[in-house]
């Protein structure tokens, strides 16, 4: 029987699992949403243990999809949300407190403390300080929560992001380990020396004992236990925070090489291969991948909401039915409003990323006249994912000054043909959308399927991810320039602190 690769994609929203053949193909699929908890403005929580079952059921439904056999898998590819967090106990496998998201802004105040030591912080880990990023946050468990400082320091509790709980879990606690990757999002790892730093984690106050082992993302780095995928023990191959991962699964795996995903936000990758570029622009440095998956560096910038943005159309305005809708109800408001001048929507729901870095930014609709409808909000919506993602690249090409000749683009929100013109149109660059939309899960599964030797080369493996639809931008330049001008002086009246 011909070997497959398991991938898993564990994202904000729910859980996505793969079956991919050799050829590439996906020969089985399952997706289920997980919940979201919002115990006051700005948090965002998940429940960990549902998360794991989340993989273990549909990791199960996808292979009966596939119609292979468990002996078939010929390893797992796992790839993650990178800075949403787990505190559990050593021994129980139990966690002590819900999943703490990405999104959730629960540490601002300690961000606002700590903002002096921005260049330490950026020099030693490539980030920012911003609630964004877990050790913040995992800062605030420990402040918030009596006792668990002392029982980390005893060794009796294990913190991890996603991907550390789900190798702990399926491992039956056999491996507690992370990858480079997600470690790197954690503000407490050291990325040049790929280790975790000692003045982080003590300008944290973090417990040097709760902190998972930091290893390569090529593995194997684990196996699931018999009885919770499959009867038999099954190696995880490979282990991606989701990002990198889509800039693998887009082959982008040199220096210069870039991708933008549209998912719950939209993140923008460019490799630099094995150099660290620092920023002038408040993006990140960041972990990446090269070709056969060997440790690499990327520049990153985070726009929180984007597909999110969608969501809140349809489930807090009730503007839509489903995101498939938008597209139509875009259609329908250039024809009646062609120069799309008003309104314009800044979806800073959860504060603003690149380049701005504003967590108290607060989201805001400009520019309504009696004359607005449901479709201009909706399009205004669409809108505003291109212009943030416009805004990070930008930043990145003034950093590198390395103009990009386009965007690869991925994820769920690129089937909106309408959005990929609008970003064509807006950068004035073509836009190549992913022949396969789920990249980040291809990612995951084709490191695996190397690590695995399904596939015996870097080439081989990468001739998979060839061909894309083009957009071409269409707008004159005068009428793009226009539209930015209003672009930023709406996000000029969000901002609570001066941007850079």
């Amino acid at each position: 029987m011909p070997q497959v690769i398991l991938a898993i994609d564990q994202g904000t929203t729910g859980t996505t699992v793969f079956v991919v053949d050799g050829r590439g193909r996906i020969r089985g699929r399952a997706y289920a949403e997980i919940r979201q908890f919002y115990p006051k403005p700005g948090w965002v929580e998940h429940d960990p243990e549902e998360i794991y079952r989340s993989v273990v059921t549909l990791s199960k439904k996808a292979i009966s999809a596939a119609k292979v056999s468990a002996s078939a898998i010929a390893g797992i590819g796992i790839t993650n949300q990178r800075e949403t967090f787990v505190v559990w106990e050593r021994r129980s496998g139990r966690p002590v407190y819900r999943a703490i998201v990405w999104q959730c802004r629960r540490s601002a105040d300690i961000c606002d403390a700590l903002r002096d030591r921005e260049p330490d912080v950026a020099q030693h880990t490539g980030l920012l300080i911003d609630p964004y990023f877990s050790g913040t946050k995992l800062k605030w468990l420990l402040d918030n929560k009596p006792g668990l400082r002392e029982r980390g320091a005893r060794g009796e509790l294990c913190f991890g992001n996603i991907d550390t709980w789900l190798l702990y879990k399926l491992s039956r606690g056999a491996e507690f380990v992370t990858d480079y990757t997600n470690a790197s999002r954690t503000m407490m790892f050291n990325l040049a020396r790929r280790e975790w730093d000692d003045e982080m984690v003590a300008m944290l106050d973090v417990p040097r004992e709760m902190l998972p082992r930091a290893v390569s993302s090529r593995g194997p780095l684990a196996e699931t236990a018999p009885g919770t995928i499959a009867p038999h023990a099954i190696p995880v191959a490979a282990v991606i925070g989701d990002q990198q991962s889509a800039l693998y699964g887009q082959g982008a795996v040199v220096a210069g090489d870039s991708k933008a995903t549209y998912g719950t936000g939209a993140f923008l990758l460019m490799n630099t291969g094995d150099k660290m570029v620092p920023s002038k622009n408040r993006l990140l440095t960041t972990a990446a991948l090269g070709p056969a998956g060997e440790p690499a560096y990327a520049l990153e910038g985070s726009v929180f909401i984007a597909g999110a943005a969608v969501q809140w159309l349809r489930d807090g305005l009730k503007l839509v039915r489903n995101a498939a809708d938008t597209y139509a109800e875009a259609r329908a408001s250039v024809a009646k409003n062609k120069d799309r001048s008003q309104p314009y929507v800044v979806p800073a729901f959860v504060g603003l990323g690149a380049p701005y870095w504003d967590a108290n930014a607060r989201g805001a609709i400009m520019g309504i006249t009696r004359g607005t409808t449901r479709a201009d909000i909706v399009r205004a919506t669409l809108d505003s994912i291109a212009y943030q993602v416009r805004d990070v690249i930008v930043a990145m090409e003034s950093d590198t000054a390395h103009p990009m000749s386009e965007l690869r683009a991925d994820g769920g929100a690129t089937a909106n043909r309408y959005l990929m013109q609008f970003q064509a149109d807006i950068l004035g660059k073509p836009v190549r959308r992913a022949k396969i939309a789920e990249t980040t899960a291809m990612g995951a599964a084709m490191l695996a399927g190397l690590a695995v030797r399904i596939w015996k080369s870097p080439d081989e493996m990468l001739a998979l991810v060839k061909g894309a639809d083009v957009f071409k931008p269409k707008m004159q330049t005068a009428d793009r320039e226009r539209l930015l001008a209003g672009w930023h002086d709406a996000v000029s009246h969000t901002l609570t602190r001066p941007s850079n």
